[in-house]
């Protein structure tokens, strides 16, 4: 064995303390259907992993940013984030979008920089690992479930099956509900009729483009769950003070609704939700404003579903013994790059509006909550074109195959030139425009990735193009790297 010198012993003894003493943060991914949860992930470790360009994330900016690769996460019991996978299809000839995100995983990147500090500059380089933790936004929607009990539940539930924008999709379950006595004895073939007629509905929801207030969110994303006595059942009406006598339908419904709770909902709240140190919650406000009314009704409701179920606040040594709280959340409106550049701070506002409650409560409680318009991966590029007299904006891209504007139907190939239209000045009035129009008011379409390259001709991995992703990683994690 070689012997070690005192430098060598020096440097060892550095490492080990400065192992010890690496922080982590636990960062929180989530989104309601079709927010681009996937996509921020890959394209946000892309970014770092590459040395992306991250103007506004204050630690590159300055650089101090060394390196970032990925680790092996601590967690052996959750998946991992398929990060190779989902850049494989992003990089693919013809690219395409990945997966969307059905279960929790995680992933672990590690960043190491120079530190503002004397002290850490002495220990070495200074390191954070950041624990990035997806899951479905489905499931943040049931936590709220954790403070209802069943007659609330169905309360909630059928209200809004009943609505006028839902109804006709609820038909089948509203019909089948109508003929079915909560009184009558257990039954476990009215029990998997119902539930299955009620999850029809929830489907059918989403696919309208629905963006939430969808619970119970494993009715969507059963997983190993599929076909379970957990996920047999459905909202009853029950008259209000009345307990459902012994055995009857309406009992069996409310003992599984419990049993769900304690045995989904609450594990996930407790494993995983409760030892978030950050959040972000992807959020597609273009999406519910292009759809109309019924879709800006639904998102907000979604929201204030939410906010309830975070645990804003500062931590303090405190937290040690009482439990972690969220001390930093920043909700993205997603897809800015489906709009023109003058219109990204118009979305931005319309964001704020529409989670302002949620950003006082926040404050007050001591946490930091901020609201961002992005694109973890832009898709456009910006242009013009010219109508008559006038120079409209308008974006380059490749429109999805199927995608129609004006007539026009795009077979997934060829690029174009749109002009989508622009968002109010007004954000007020925008967002009151869109809580009353039954039509769209701008011209959108979905596009395809861009086509990326995966290296540099310096071999070194290409960053992505985006728009404010630096901004967001900057509000999330750059206190970590003073």
């Amino acid at each position: 064995m070689t012997d070690l010198t005192y430098s060598d012993l020096i440097r060892d003894a550095q490492t080990r303390l400065g192992n010890y003493l690496t922080p982590c943060v636990r960062l929180g991914v989530t989104g309601l259907s079709r927010a681009g949860k996937t996509v921020f992930i890959t394209a946000l470790v892309r970014n770092l992993v590459s040395g992306g360009r991250l103007p506004f994330f204050s630690a590159d900016a300055e650089h101090r940013i060394v390196r970032a690769y990925l680790e092996p996460q601590p967690d052996d019991s959750v998946p991992r984030f398929d990060y190779e996978a989902h850049l494989h299809d992003l990089l693919s000839v013809p690219p395409s979008w990945p997966d969307s995100t059905r279960r929790i995983s995680e992933l672990r990147v590690t960043i190491e920089y120079q530190s503002t500090s004397l002290l850490k500059r002495f220990v070495g380089l200074s390191k954070l690992h950041v624990d990035i933790v997806d899951y479905p936004g489905e499931w943040l929607i049931d936590l709220p479930l954790l403070d209802q009990d069943y007659r609330t539940f169905s309360t909630e539930a059928l209200a809004l099956a009943a609505a006028p924008e839902r109804a006709e999709i609820a038909k089948p379950f509203l019909s089948f509900l109508a003929g079915t006595d909560p009184a009558a004895i257990e039954d476990e073939q009215i029990a998997m009729t119902g539930a299955k007629l009620f999850t029809d509905y929830l489907r059918r929801m989403r696919e309208s483009g629905a963006q939430s207030t969808l619970a119970p969110g494993r009715f969507l994303l059963p997983g190993d769950l599929e076909g379970s006595p957990l996920l047999t059942f459905f909202p009853m009406p029950l008259a209000s003070g009345e307990r459902p006598p012994r055995s009857s339908l309406a009992a069996m419904m409310m003992r599984r609704f419990e049993s769900y709770k304690s045995t989904v909902v609450k594990p996930f709240f407790n494993d995983h939700f409760a030892r978030l140190d950050r959040q972000i919650v992807l959020v597609d406000v273009l999406g519910a404003l292009n759809r109309g009314a019924a879709a800006v009704g639904d998102l907000e409701r979604a929201m204030t579903a939410i906010l309830k179920a975070f645990r804003p606040g500062a931590n303090s040594w405190l937290s040690l013994l009482i439990g972690r709280k969220i001390d930093r959340i920043l909700f993205a409106a997603t897809k800015a790059d489906h709009l023109p550049a003058s219109s990204h701070d118009r979305l931005e506002a319309i964001l704020k509006l529409i989670v302002d409650e949620a950003i006082s409560r926040a404050e007050t409680e001591g946490a930091g909550v901020s609201a961002i318009a992005l694109a973890a991966l832009r898709a456009t590029r910006e242009t013009t074109a010219k109508q008559g007299s006038e120079i409209l904006p308008c974006l380059r891209g490749t429109p999805i195959q199927g995608e129609t504007i004006g007539g026009v139907t795009f077979d997934g190939a060829t690029e174009a030139a749109i002009f989508p239209g622009d968002l109010p000045i007004d954000a007020a009035a925008a967002l009151s425009a869109a809580r009353s129009a039954k039509t769209a008011s701008l011209e959108l379409v979905r596009f395809a990735p861009p086509k990326l390259i995966d290296t540099l001709p310096d071999g070194k991995p290409a960053a992505f193009p985006h728009i404010r992703l630096d901004r967001a990683l900057d509000f999330l994690v750059s206190d970590y790297l003073a």
